[in-house]
């Protein structure tokens, strides 16, 4: 059976945790009180009578005397009630009730000499006090939340049945000419809602005014203000347009609205008076759509946060029961069912609000965002975890299994066949090195994200809620580490392959191209549209790719970030890549003539768009970042990419230079500053470490790992590999296949590298979230008012 403190440990939210009962910490105190328990004599008089807690021949007549005493008291509270009369806002006395939580009842007077038990008490209230605090907290929270949200979607459902009308009446007389026909499709940050319309097929001031009057008239029954509305207009001069106080925010997460926002904010800020002749926009179908999109999210938002709170306060509860039944078994009495009672008259329990709460919104979900079928609904607001399977256990072991197998079975025949021999070396490992490379570098990687995400689990650091990872799109460590030794295996066999063919006498170009069909299936595999292998994650992944490929354009989440910061890191895969396409796709399949595609000068160029574009996309997301945020700190981790970009093009020149001392010198400066750089925000920003006032020396107050010297070690480490780069200013006499295999082993640091830095990263990133009780996303609202000018 699992003890209950495992069970609570593995339930609680990670980011409330401090907000939880201490149980730990009342379990604790129940030992101390067990431990000691000492015979006390109570003179009355000439009388006395030994109480003793433990077992002894006095039972019965203790018995007696606890029950005695429990029915005199029985009239008393375990909490009080304290009245403070306080000024109203209209000078009028109100009473305020005001729980304190003692235990001043017969509990106590029957420990009374019992310092432990008095002290289990203290904290014991101290603790339903913290539980019921924090309860009232989030509710009020939530349920502020709720009443934004049911004003947003009335709002969102009043300008859809206008926009309903507007169209049914549009085609009934002329098309083309409605206050909603035309606009602008593009919709960045704070988008205007503007009645003017376009010169171009403009419907008549008398039309325009009587379609804005049904705009305004169903958003100010919501209570939104509007200047120059009904109550303002008569103010305005003859003829005059009037102007709603009222902006529809759509994020600007793609390209498309990315472009349209800084287009926008162009021309108010250097061509017009943003108040009086800003860029003409209107309310669409489209904006309308991004703004039920952003609604719904919220309610999902929404419905999730107050399925923590409810699982929040019946874990609580049963902590209370659970120690209470302790405190009981050491005390030898059923004494503490009083204060059970009040537990269960606390707000916490008590209250219902969170529950009807969560009926509103499965109501209001399923009839306005699903077409009133509750089990669609369901999808979207309990989604489904996916479940655990033993086979893919299974699986892994299989496949780790004849990858050791195979790779022996390869390492046999190539020492056999005397393929790194002098007399054919160069040949085959210029073949078959970027490809094989390439794939081992992935399999590393993936298998350092699984031993990630094991820690992050063993841990409980909530990294599906760090990622914003969907459930039928996150990885669980089982998975990482299938699709990690599937991939080495399968590169294994096909190096086994094609080492029993070229053995046999068949051709290289024969041979040679089973590197090519072998990255051709895997690229296929992480395209295919069918629904095997992973689809739903192979789909995300491509998407992530895409926002950084074409960052600053989409809109930089936490995953988006993070993944970038690992193609820093795999820069030689992209290099390897290059040399593949290269060999395969520059006719030296058949020709076999790899020298002269790589003497050639767009290979060479193409060298540094590689070694550049991981350093430019994470640059570009920061510079996002700044605008979307304006925090300065996004600057300077900027300036980090951009010095990595320099010193990464010092080091490729230097390559191809490797006399000239001018160079030379240039790589030493760069890659110092670089790497200092780099260190210092690997350090102080990622990791949150030397924080000189942390209890911690050089580390931060908060820690996960209970063994700190882990922290120094890892320091070290860090430090250690990432002044790796000093092998390349260093010229060792070795052959190529060394070569090759002395660049794959700095590259496999690297990644290792990346794997140990990704561990603390998130950890950070779970402190920060869990120093500010932030279990659940805050999802942005399209509508909202803004001052403007009469």
């Amino acid at each position: 059976m699992v003890k209950f403190s495992k069970e609570l440990e593995a339930q609680l939210i990670p980011e409330w945790k401090d907000a939880f009962v201490n149980y730990w910490q009342l379990k604790k105190q129940v030992k101390k009180i067990k431990i000691s328990k000492k015979p006390h004599h109570v003179h009355d008089g000439n009388s006395s009578l030994i109480h003793d807690f433990g077992r002894s021949i006095f039972d019965s007549i203790r018995s007696f005397t606890i029950t005695s005493n429990m029915k005199f008291h029985k009239s008393h509270e375990v909490s009080q009630v304290k009245s403070i009369i306080k000024e109203g806002e209209n000078g009028e006395e109100q009473e305020e009730q005001e729980e304190i939580y003692e235990t001043e009842n017969e509990l106590v007077q029957l420990f009374s000499e019992e310092d432990e038990v008095r002290l289990f008490f203290e904290m014991l209230d101290e603790e339903l006090k913290k539980v019921n605090e924090f309860y009232k907290t989030k509710e009020s929270e939530f349920l502020e939340r709720g009443d934004i949200l049911n004003k947003q979607l009335q709002i969102l459902l009043d300008l859809k049945q206008v926009l309903s009308d507007r169209r049914r009446k549009t085609l009934g007389s002329r098309s083309g000419s409605g206050f909603f026909s035309r606009s602008h499709s593009s919709s960045g940050r704070n988008s205007d809602f503007s009645e003017t319309q376009s010169d171009c097929g403009s419907p008549t001031g008398t039309e325009t005014i009587s379609q804005t009057e049904e705009v305004i008239a169903a958003l100010e029954k919501n209570g939104i203000n509007f200047v120059n509305s009904a109550s303002t207009r008569a103010k305005t001069k003859k003829g005059g347009k009037p102007k709603v106080a009222m902006r529809i925010d759509i994020p600007a997460t793609t390209p498309t609205r990315t472009i349209a926002a800084v287009t926008s904010m162009l021309w108010e800020d250097l061509v017009n008076n943003p108040k009086k002749d800003g860029p003409r926009e209107y309310i669409n179908k489209k904006k309308i759509q991004c703004a039920e999109k952003m609604i719904r999210g919220a309610f999902v938002e929404l419905y999730r946060g107050l399925g923590l709170l409810k699982t929040y306060s019946s874990l609580n509860m049963v902590a209370f029961v659970k120690i209470l039944k302790k405190f009981d078994k050491v005390a030898k009495q059923q004494s503490s069912a009083n204060y059970l009672k009040q537990v269960k008259r606390s707000h916490f329990i008590s209250s219902d609000k969170v529950v009807r709460l969560m009926d509103e919104v499965e109501s209001l979900f399923t009839q306005h965002f699903a077409n009133s079928d509750r089990k669609k609904a369901m999808k979207f607001l309990r989604p489904q975890q996916n479940k655990e399977s033993h086979m893919v256990t299974f699986f892994v072991g299989l496949f780790t299994g004849c990858f050791v197998t195979l790779f022996s079975v390869y390492a046999i025949l190539a020492h056999l066949s005397g393929m790194f021999s002098t007399r054919t070396e160069a040949a085959y490992v210029e073949t078959v090195y970027p490809v094989f490379s390439m794939f081992a570098l992935l399999s590393l990687h993936l298998f350092m994200y699984g031993c990630n995400l094991f820690l992050w689990k063993g841990t409980r650091i909530n990294y599906n809620f760090i990622f914003e990872f969907q459930p039928k799109t996150a990885l669980k460590y089982r998975d990482a580490f299938l699709i990690g030794t599937c991939l080495m295996t399968s590169v294994v066999g096909a190096l086994v392959v094609h080492l029993i063919l070229l053995s046999n006498g068949f051709s290289p170009s024969q041979v040679d191209a089973i590197p090519g069909i072998l990255l051709l299936i895997f690229l296929a595999l992480l395209i295919c549209p069918l629904n095997v292998f992973y689809r739903p994650t192979r789909f995300y992944f491509l998407k992530v790719i895409r926002n950084i490929v074409c960052s600053p354009f989409y809109k930089v989440l936490m995953v988006d970030f993070f993944m970038a910061d690992q193609l820093t890191s795999q820069i030689p895969l992209m290099r390897h890549l290059e040399s593949s396409a290269c060999y395969f796709l520059a006719g030296s399949l058949t020709t076999h003539g790899l020298p002269t595609c790589k003497s050639g000068r767009m290979y060479r160029e193409l060298a540094y768009v590689i070694s550049f574009a991981p350093y430019y996309w994470r640059a570009m997301q920061c510079a996002r970042r700044w605008f979307d945020e304006s925090d300065i700190n996004h600057l300077a981790n900027l300036g980090k990419y951009v010095s990595a970009m320099v010193a990464a093009g010092a080091r490729l020149t230097y390559g191809r230079e490797p006399d000239s001392q001018l160079w030379f010198s240039i790589v030493l400066v760069t890659s110092v500053i670089a790497t200092v750089y780099q260190l210092y925000w690997d350090f102080v920003k990622d990791w949150g470490f030397f924080n000189l006032k942390s209890k911690n020396f050089l580390l931060r107050d908060e820690l996960i790992l209970k063994n700190k010297s882990i922290y120094y070690a890892s320091i070290a480490l860090n430090l250690v590999l990432r002044v790796a780069w000093v092998e390349t200013v260093m010229h060792f006499n070795v052959g190529p296949f060394e070569s090759h295999l002395l660049d794959f082993f700095l590259a496999s640091l690297e990644v290792i590298r990346r794997g140990h830095w990704n561990f603390y990263r998130l950890e950070n990133e779970h402190l920060n979230n869990v120093g500010k009780f932030r279990a659940v996303k805050t999802v942005p609202l399209p509508f909202r008012e803004t001052d403007s000018d009469g």
